[in-house]
């Protein structure tokens, strides 16, 4: 897993009126648990960049006065109005200790289903998965490859060495769907847009031949 050091303060006071005072000087209020103890600290909003805002997840080295922590971002709160971050949750992680993380999906190859005009479909950007620390990836690499229309890549199809998936066994991740005229060549596209215009200007003449049978009565 990819790797990134910032570093925080500890927050000498903790309330409202603090993170407020914190938030206007660019800094975000924290948390860090799953140690011995919970520690309160900030952070500069321009730490995040790799952290929050990245297709990726990693895993932070936060350096607290000194002491450095191995941490993953567990959760981040965003001001409903400006997007800005106000406050987040890190999580303490030892590599003797399984770590329940959401790795985002990385998909790869191309569909034979999409070629035939199908559209690939994700259900599913994040799995919740359960590993040792070093056994956990930045992305899930999906191959797409083989999937034809119709065909889908569901969470019991995957398999990583060290994790195990935790969302349900059935959810579909990707999806290969069947679209209007896909799997047709073009000369049945074609010939199916000729039957309809054919059947539209049918139905116009019969209507029309309706009218004058009506006016000559």
């Amino acid at each position: 897993m990819k790797s990134v050091s910032v570093s925080g303060s500890p927050r000498e006071n903790v309330g409202k009126k603090d993170a407020k005072n914190l938030r206007r000087q660019g800094l975000v209020p924290c948390i860090l648990y799953g140690g011995k103890e919970q520690v309160s600290f900030s952070m500069a909003e321009l730490a995040f960049k790799d952290i929050i805002f990245t297709p990726e997840t990693c895993l932070v080295k936060l350096d607290i006065d000194g002491k450095v922590y191995d941490v993953i971002l567990q959760d981040a709160q965003f001001h409903p109005v400006t997007g800005k971050i106000i406050h987040c949750d890190f999580l303490q992680v030892f590599p003797d200790k399984l770590i329940k993380i959401d790795i985002p999906i990385d998909v790869v190859g191309t569909s034979p289903g999409v070629i035939k005009g199908g559209k690939l479909i994700t259900k599913l950007r994040k799995l919740r998965v359960k590993g040792l620390m070093d056994a956990l990836p930045n992305t899930l690499e999906i191959d797409i490859s083989k999937l034809n229309i119709n065909d889908s890549v569901k969470i019991n199809q995957l398999n990583v060495e060290g994790l195990e998936f935790l969302d349900p066994a059935n959810a579909v991740v990707i999806i290969v769907k069947m679209t209007r005229g896909a799997g047709m060549g073009e000369d049945e596209e074609e010939a199916e847009e000729t039957e309809e215009t054919e059947g539209t200007e049918g139905a116009e003449g019969g209507e029309g031949a309706e009218s004058s049978e009506e006016k000559s009565e």
